[in-house]
């Protein structure tokens, strides 16, 4: 994915019961990032979503 690096805001689709939100990028791996959800409820966070989940690179 195009601009896809440490210190960007992502948004990552929905999966389980969590719904879409924004994710802090602090590292990028070959099948992941990892880094801190923004929003909804899973705010505050660390995870390490698969690169799949992403949906974009949010503006701004």
């Amino acid at each position: 994915m195009s601009g896809l690096e440490v210190g960007v805001t992502v948004v990552l689709l929905a999966f389980d019961d969590v719904p879409e939100h924004l994710f802090l990028v602090t590292s990028v791996e070959e099948d992941c990032v990892t880094g801190i959800a923004l929003t909804g409820p899973l705010q505050g966070s660390y995870g390490e979503p698969p690169i799949e989940l992403i949906k974009g690179i949010h503006p701004g």
